[in-house]
């Protein structure tokens, strides 16, 4: 069977895409750059360094300037300490163990710090992610090679279509009188589940809490330790928590994206702290350190006695951090068998603290975001899997547009979900939207299954207003541009804030500044992004509220809520070229946001030419919903 040869190509086509951009973004390009890209922390100050394990060293550093820079420097990525003094010959290579705020722990592969790192000049620069790639591309060749053996299988089977998945129907029925008809189905279907159980949830029907409530009736009926994963940290950290508020003893393995003291007390780092035999371990690798400083004392005179005496400092300090490995690796041990839920990225799953755990069951959250090579990382340690997720929604960033059109962009979840039907539950309830604003993806996405819980389903900012509003600005002249790679709309932009400036003048009379619905203004062009965000500044009257009103791409609201939600199309040309919106699932995203309103500003003429958009404005137009821009042109 050539199922994960296939998957094999893939991965190389998109880790060579990758690689390539990488270099593009690296090479020739300065410190500045690099910074800019995300790419590097620089300047930065060392506040500390220690011996750790296997003769390396973990420095402690800071960023200094440029704090508010959003970057990729994540824990378990390779990097590199540099010296921008003479960055070619200067640098270190290592692993970030650590990263919080502005200050990070990189662990080097040297037992002392080279001259160079104290003449200042130093910076950090994050290496192309290999071992991610390695982790995927082992996990793809284990699964088959251990396809065809029994018992292990019989899952890979299952989830490439070859068997079915069984189920016991004879398990206690679950009532859990604080979730819905469909959410108690979903877990009953996770109970009785022999190997796969997939939980499909669409925007606002309480995904989450489904799962921690069907993670704990397993824990119940299993009596074993869970593995729960997701592709980003950000996911992980919000179950990690909602699982701890439960009662449940959790370990998060890996740094989360969120420096919460909630959640770091869930790290092992944190539980190993708290551990009895770590005063022996401080004892230990404080007398590490002073042999490692009296060694450092020789370091200018080199006499065989000095260079002999040095010597037997560094080993007796290394023997000392052997016994603190042993020591570390009884408490890590210790703690990670008391946990009754492992939770940690995909790749974070092969983590070394846990990579040879085995489970009974993995759940996978987000399951619709996860590349499938990185989702075999943690199945390959399951006897059964659940999968839970929304694949219509976004598809998980592929680099690669060839690996794309080729699969990569098809998640495992997407094709259990068509080759196993018996297996998946639909969450059907929703807590989040107005009917009318929930009416048309659902029509079009689930099957017209989704209902409107009570507490939603008439939910208005005041009484009269209409939840759903499509303004056309075809005949405005309102038209594209291309900026650079990105399409804008200049006019559109200033329409979109001059109408919003309209609701929020209106809303003035039914709020309260500090009760005041919150808004997000959404586009799916990153440069039409930027005109908007400048946009917000130059509108006068919005400036009290703009604490209320968050401006940026679909991708980034993904699993985030808004009272109201703006949608600026940008696309208005005679070629009627529609081109990224034709991604109808990332329309779903950006339309599933609104709780009470949802505006959406566009050129008929142009988006008509998809039929989903052409049924989206019939449907607008049944709803009463449909305005002309022209309506609001003299105000």
């Amino acid at each position: 069977m050539d199922y994960f040869k296939k998957q094999l190509d893939l991965l190389k086509t998109e880790r060579e895409e990758d690689r390539r951009s990488y270099k593009q973004m690296t090479e020739s390009t300065s410190v500045a750059d690099r910074r800019a890209n995300g790419l590097t922390w620089y300047p930065i100050a060392i506040r500390g360094s220690e011996m750790s394990r296997g003769d390396y060293l973990t420095v402690e550093v800071e960023r200094t300037t440029h704090q508010d820079l959003p970057h990729q420097l994540r824990f378990g990525a390779s990097a590199v300490l540099f010296s921008n003094h003479d960055p070619k010959q200067d640098h270190l290579e290592g692993t970030i163990t650590y990263q919080g705020g502005n200050r990070l722990k990189i662990t080097l592969r040297t037992d002392e710090l080279p001259e160079w790192a104290s003449d200042g000049k130093l910076g950090i620069d994050v290496l192309f992610d290999d071992n991610s790639y390695d982790e995927m591309q082992n996990a793809l060749k284990q699964a088959d090679a251990l396809q065809d053996k029994e018992p292990e299988g019989r899952l890979i089977k299952i989830l490439t279509g070859e068997k079915k998945p069984v189920f016991h129907p004879d398990i206690t029925p679950y009532v859990n009188p604080a979730l819905n008809a469909s959410q108690q189905s979903a877990v009953n279907k996770i109970l009785s589940a022999g190997d796969l159980a997939i939980v499909h949830g669409p925007p606002g029907t309480g995904k989450t809490t489904t799962l921690v409530q069907a993670i704990k009736a397993l824990i119940k009926q299993e009596q074993q330790q869970i593995l729960v994963v997701a592709p980003s940290n950000t996911a992980v950290d919000l179950l990690s928590e909602k699982l701890s508020d439960e009662g449940l003893n959790v370990l998060r393995v890996g740094n989360p994206a969120r420096v919460s003291e909630r959640l770091m007390s869930l790290t092992l780092d944190s539980k190993v702290s708290e551990h009895t035999s770590i005063k022996e371990i401080k004892r230990l690798k404080k007398q590490a350190n002073e042999f490692r400083d009296m060694a450092h004392k020789y370091k200018r005179n080199f006499g065989k006695a000095e260079r002999d005496q040095r010597k037997a400092l560094f080993d007796e300090a290394r023997k000392i951090m052997k016994e603190v490995g042993n020591t570390e690796q009884y408490i890590i041990d210790d703690v990670i068998s008391k946990a009754q839920v492992i939770t940690a990225t995909l790749v974070g799953a092969n983590h070394y603290t846990v990579k040879n755990l085995k489970y009974h069951t993995v759940v996978i959250d987000e399951a619709g975001q996860a590349l499938e090579p990185a989702c075999w990382i943690p199945i390959l340690k399951a006897q059964k899997v659940i999968l839970a997720g929304d694949h219509c929604q976004l598809s998980p960033t592929v680099k690669s547009d060839e690996a794309a059109r080729k699969g990569l962009s098809t998640t495992l979840l997407e094709k259990c979900t068509a080759l196993h039907p018996e297996s998946v539950t639909l969450l059907e309830e929703q807590y989040r939207m107005h009917a009318t604003i929930m009416g048309y993806s659902s029509s079009i996405f689930y099957e017209d299954k989704l209902k409107a819980h009570a507490s939603v389903a008439g939910h208005l900012l005041f009484s009269e207003d209409n939840p759903l509003s499509f303004v056309d600005t075809a005949g405005c002249g309102f038209d594209e541009k291309l900026d650079g790679t990105s399409t804008t709309n200049p006019e559109e932009a200033v329409f979109l804030f001059k109408h919003l400036t309209q609701l929020v003048t209106a809303l003035g009379e039914h709020y309260q500044p500090k009760d005041f619905p919150t808004v997000a203004v959404i586009s799916p062009y990153k440069q039409q992004i930027q005109l908007l965000k400048e946009q917000l500044q130059h509108s006068p009257l919005l400036q009290p509220y703009a604490d209320k009103i968050s401006v940026n791409t679909i991708d980034s609201f993904q699993g985030q809520e808004r009272d109201i939600v703006y949608i600026s199309m940008t696309r208005s040309n005679t070629e009627n070229k529609i081109g990224f919106l034709s991604d109808i699932r990332r329309m779903n995203v950006a339309m599933t946001r609104a709780r009470k309103k949802l505006v959406v500003i566009g050129d008929s003429g142009t988006l008509s030419q998809l039929g989903f958009y052409a049924d989206f404005i019939t449907y607008a137009e049944h709803k009463n919903a449909y305005q002309s821009a022209w309506e609001f042109m003299d105000v």
